[in-house]
């Protein structure tokens, strides 16, 4: 809305104006004034409405987001069609049931919440504690005449706290040859190992570094403080060992990617003090940079019945590393599905792929308005709702592909066919303003109307980008603890090794066993890395 002309106004002309238009004796000039004076009234209205959202936005950038529960609305117990199951699905925006179907009755808790069981500490070490006093085969103390027999033994769990690496201090004794000064030294245990870092150590400092984002400098002040001091650049030297060991399951996990069916991109910035140099010389020689830039891009992809996390850290984005990744892409697979938000960063070869974009993204925009604009976002907010209960539902259901999309087709189609047409009359009819906030974030559902709706069209399509964001997590962690890296080279073993710790994750893989098995069985992962990704690489471990 554009500001209207200026109106100057004394208050003795203001109060004239206001005789006359009490006396129904108005003149052009007097309409005039009126007419601009309601053009502020309007103006000033949808002002007041985009500051209050700009500061909304700046009270959650400082303070975070309060947490809120929904009201329900007054349609909640509205009936629409009915599921496969008979339960009701609202057919059009604004006749929706507020609550999912699989939502957990009030009071009920989740399994795997409260206390851990004994089971559950598979690390602990195991110490036998036999009876003190009394044997098998003894009489009763108590009643006297039965004979006591074993039972199951009872567990007690203690915890102690230790270092992240501990150290063992082994004392080797020593003689010397009175005659001809020979030294005979006992030899150190079997268990000792040959190098004076286990694989189990380097794996835990991998761990620390990009599971923990514990930077190196902080954890050599803590291993000062227990005893068991280790400086950052040893460690450092530790972790590019690993590295070395497991950068051909890396490549493999690539070319595996490459072939996936859907894949998920996004990406955050990073600092890479190198990159930051080069662009501080172009800049003080007065030839500015070709690009500036700095981004982790994450690629989750899902590759048959595996979950595959890869990130890449540098100065290309995350359009630019899809590319690279696809040119992997054997030639008679058919085009992936890629959900992204719809950042111009995350283009491709677009005509390479099958382009989703995130209906999250698109809810959040009228989630950040809600409080400016209840009613209206009230309707987007709800209809999605609907839309992401069915997503949960063909979960809990287990539908494969085909269902899934039939699901969708006949229960969220007519849900978002209704939206469609609502959005299209707020702009249309101008009941909102295009350039007001509330219009910008119906442009953009309008916009990208079908990639958000490919869910309704094609087979395995996914809804948003929740997966990638969750895998970012990770390295914004590190980001957070540790601000950058050095190089574009501690930037690539940072990536690397990420990328293999969250693949362990999704795989339910126990990513500390599976560095240190990499690294115990180095010359087989070179050999043939694609016997030793985290879902298979047991079945090649030696037998102990």
């Amino acid at each position: 809305m554009k500001c209207p002309d200026n109106v100057q106004l004394s208050r003795a002309d203001g109060e004239a104006l206001r005789t006359r238009l009490a006396g129904d004796a108005l003149t052009a000039d007097d309409r005039r004034v009126l007419d601009l004076v309601l053009q502020w009234y309007f103006w000033l209205l949808f002002a007041l409405q985009e500051a209050t959202f700009s500061l909304k936005r700046l009270r959650v950038l400082l303070f975070g987001e309060r947490s809120k529960q929904r009201k329900p609305s007054h349609t909640d117990q509205a009936s629409g069609s009915r599921d496969r199951d008979g339960r009701t699905v609202a057919q059009a925006v604004g006749s929706s049931t507020a609550a999912s179907d699989i939502a957990e009755p009030a009071g009920t808790r989740r399994p795997g919440h409260g206390r851990w069981g004994a089971k559950a500490y598979s690390g602990a070490a195991r110490l036998e504690c036999r009876h003190e006093e009394l044997t098998a085969g003894e009489r009763c103390p108590v009643c006297g005449r039965g004979r006591l027999y074993r039972v199951a033994p009872g567990v007690d769990i203690r915890l102690d706290g230790h270092a992240l690496l501990s150290a063992v201090r082994y004392v080797l004794e020593k003689f010397r040859c009175s005659a001809c000064g020979q030294i005979f030294t006992a030899a150190a245990p079997a268990e000792a190992g040959a190098d004076k870092y286990s694989p189990r150590a380097r794996a835990v400092l991998v761990l620390g570094r990009y599971y923990l984002g514990v930077p190196l400098y902080r954890l050599e002040g803590d291993q000062a403080m227990v005893g068991v001091p280790v400086s950052d650049a040893t460690q450092w030297d530790q972790i590019e060992r690993v590295a070395d060991c497991v950068y051909p399951v890396f490549e493999q996990l690539q070319t595996l990617a490459a072939q996936g069916e859907v894949i998920y991109q996004d990406d955050t910035h990073v600092r890479i003090l190198s990159l930051i140099g080069e662009n501080r010389q172009a800049q003080a020689e007065g030839a500015p940079a070709e690009r500036t830039g700095m981004y982790t891009t994450a690629l989750v992809v899902q590759q048959s019945a595996q979950t595959i996390c890869l990130y890449f850290a540098g100065r290309a984005h995350a359009g630019e590393n899809l590319e690279a990744l696809l040119t992997r892409r054997e030639a008679d697979r058919g085009k992936p599905i890629v959900m992204s938000d719809a950042l111009a960063v995350n283009t491709a070869d677009e005509a390479a792929l099958i382009r989703c974009h995130c209906l999250a993204h698109g809810r959040r925009k009228f989630s950040e308005l809600e409080e400016v604009f209840p009613e209206e976002c009230a309707v987007v907010i709800e209809a999605l709702k609907q839309v992401f209960d069915h997503e949960e539902e063909a979960r809990v259901q287990q539908m494969n592909a085909t269902e899934r999309l039939a699901y969708h087709q006949a229960y969220s189609g007519p849900i978002m066919e209704a939206l469609k047409q609502w959005l299209d009359t707020q702009i249309e009819e101008r009941l909102v303003e295009p350039n007001s906030s509330l219009g910008k974030a119906i442009a953009y559902l309008r916009n990208h109307w079908e990639t958000l709706t490919r869910f309704l069209q094609v087979e395995r399509a996914p809804l948003d980008t929740n997966i990638v964001e969750r895998a970012l997590k990770l390295i914004i962690r590190q980001r957070k603890n540790s601000l950058f890296y050095a190089t574009e080279h501690s930037a690539y073993i940072a990536s690397m090794l990420t990328s293999l710790i969250a693949t362990c994750l999704h795989a339910g893989v126990n990513a500390l066993e599976y560095l240190v098995a990499l690294q115990e069985h180095r010359p087989a992962v070179f050999g043939d890395p694609a016997a030793w990704l985290p879902w298979n690489y047991h079945a090649n471990l030696a037998p102990p």
